[in-house]
C-alpha cells in the first residue's frame, strides 16, 4: 500500500520581530508528548530515573502533558527543562501525521519517534540558518544560506519514509560549513576575531572577567565554568555546553547562535546582559550555585545538548 502524504496545514505567519522563526518555537499544546517518549535518558544529575527510547516518561499524563511540569527541577528532572525541539513536535504531530498520535496509532509509534528525531535536526538547522542570515554575511554567502534554508525547509514537508531516508549527518556537515563561514565573517566585522576555543575543555574553568569578545566557543565544554563578568559579546556559542555555568554579570549581547535552552541550563541573575531575543530564565537567582572543579568525577557528558560539537 503506497504511503499517502498527509494534508499540509499552513503555518502561522511569522511575527515581525521573530526573524521568521515563530514556527520553530515549541508549542507543546499542539504536540503529543513526543519529547517525553522518543528519547532515552540515563539517571544522572539531569534526570531522576532511567528511561529507554520509545517508552513514555512516568510523568507523562493521558493528555500528553507533563504531570510535574512546574516542579521539574525540584523533582530531579532539570534536563527536561532545557530540551528544545525547535517546533519539531508540532510539525510531526500536526503536519507529518495530520493529527495522529502514537497512542491511537501504536503500529506507527516507532516510525513516529524516528521521524521526530529527524525533524528536530531539520528544525534546529533552520533556526541557525535563519539567524545566520541576520549576521550580514557577504552577498555570495547570503545566496548559499538562503538556498540551504529553502532546501531544508522543503525537507520538513516530506513523508515519513522520505524523512527517515535522509542522511542527517551529511546535511548537518554541509549546513555547518555555511554557519561557520557566517560566524567568521560576523566575528571579523569589527576587527580580527577573538580567541579560538572551539571544542575546548573548559569544565570548571575560572574565566571571571575574561575578554571573550568575538571568540569561537563552538562546542566548548563550559560545564560549571565561572564566567562572572566575562565579556562574551559577539562570541560564537553554537553547541557550547553551559550546564551550571555561572553567568552572573556576564555580557552576552550579540552572542552568535546562543539559544534559550543553553541559558536555561546555566545560572545567572539580573546583571547578566542578553540580546533582546533571549529571556532570563525564571530559575536564575533561585537555585544555589555549585562550582564544578577541574578533574571532578562529575564531568558528565552523557546529556550533551543536541546541537553537539560543531
Amino acid at each position: 500500500m503506497s504511503e499517502q502524504p498527509a494534508p499540509r496545514p499552513s503555518q502561522p505567519p511569522p511575527h515581525p520581530s521573530d526573524d521568521g522563526r515563530r514556527h520553530l518555537r515549541a508549542d507543546c499544546a499542539r504536540c503529543v508528548g513526543l519529547c517525553c517518549v522518543a528519547p532515552a535518558f540515563a539517571r544522572s544529575a539531569d534526570f531522576a530515573v532511567d528511561k529507554p527510547a520509545g517508552q513514555p516518561c512516568r510523568n507523562l499524563g493521558a493528555d500528553f502533558r507533563c504531570g510535574i511540569h512546574t516542579e521539574l527541577r525540584q523533582r530531579g528532572f532539570p534536563g527536561c527543562t532545557v530540551f528544545d525541539c525547535f517546533g519539531a513536535g508540532q510539525q510531526v504531530a500536526q503536519v507529518t501525521y495530520a493529527g495522529q498520535d502514537w497512542r491511537t496509532a501504536p503500529q506507527r509509534a516507532g516510525e513516529m519517534f524516528g521521524v521526530f528525531t529527524v525533524m528536530r535536526h531539520l528544525h534546529e538547522l533552520l533556526w541557525y540558518l535563519t539567524e545566520a542570515l541576520t549576521l550580514a554575511p557577504d552577498a555570495p554567502l547570503v545566496t548559499e544560506l538562503a538556498a540551504a534554508r529553502e532546501q531544508t525547509g522543503a525537507l520538513t514537508a516530506g513523508t515519513p519514509t522520505e524523512l527517515l531516508a535522509l542522511d542527517v549527518v551529511d546535511l548537518r556537515q554541509r549546513v555547518n560549513g555555511l554557519l561557520l563561514r557566517a560566524s567568521e565573517q560576523a566575528r571579523a566585522g569589527n576587527g580580527r576575531p577573538g580567541p579560538d576555543r572551539r571544542g575546548a575543555d573548559l569544565i570548571g574553568a575560572d574565566l571571571r572577567n575574561a575578554d571573550l569578545r568575538a571568540a569561537s566557543l563552538r562546542g566548548a565544554y563550559l560545564i560549571g565554568a565561572d564566567l562572572r563578568h566575562a565579556d562574551l559579546r559577539g562570541a560564537d556559542l553554537i553547541g557550547a555546553d553551559l550546564r551550571g555555568a555561572d553567568l552572573r554579570g556576564a555580557d552576552l549581547r550579540g552572542a552568535i547562535f546562543l539559544i534559550q535552552s543553553q541559558l536555561d541550563a546555566a545560572r545567572g541573575d539580573r546583571t547578566t546582559r542578553l540580546s533582546a531575543s533571549l529571556a532570563q530564565p525564571a530559575h536564575w537567582g533561585t537555585l544555589p550555585l555549585t562550582p564544578v572543579r577541574r578533574g571532578h568525577p562529575g564531568r558528565d557528558r552523557r546529556a550533551r545538548p543536541a546541537s553537539g560539537r560543531r
